[in-house]
């Protein structure tokens, strides 16, 4: 048997594997082979599928194919991530002229208010 280069496509690994796969699984369910292989050939694949798949895949006959889809564009999403850059930008600018001027605000958590508040309850409380 004569055996053809490979294609000219370079399959991933796992590709490859999936290739393989399918093409023995179709072997093992009496699919036509689609080689004329010498009886003496068989033996040496010792009537592996997959060894016949792998056969007919470094031979280029298989009719299996890899889909790989581009990207999708992302053009509009390019121009709102950038404007909403520009307006980030003129927040952190504010921030920067706050902390440059020396102006020190204070932030209070909810959990701040809440002692605030709890401690007036307890206060009224002990003056009941």
């Amino acid at each position: 048997m004569i055996v053809k280069e490979d294609k000219k496509e370079n399959f991933t690994k796992y590709e490859v594997a999936r290739i393989l796969g399918a093409r023995a699984l179709q072997i093992a369910m009496d699919a036509p082979l689609l080689l004329k292989v010498d009886k003496e050939q068989l033996e040496n694949a010792r009537y592996d599928p997959l060894r016949i798949a792998e056969i007919e895949f470094h031979a280029g006959v298989l009719p299996i194919t890899v889909r790989r889809p581009f990207p999708k564009k992302v053009d509009i999403g390019l121009k709102k991530e950038a404007a909403m850059e520009g307006k980030e930008s003129e927040e952190e600018t504010e921030e920067k002229k706050i902390v440059q001027e020396g102006e020190i605000m204070e932030l209070t958590t909810p959990e701040d208010e809440v002692e605030e508040t709890s401690g007036g309850i307890e206060a009224e409380a002990a003056e009941i």
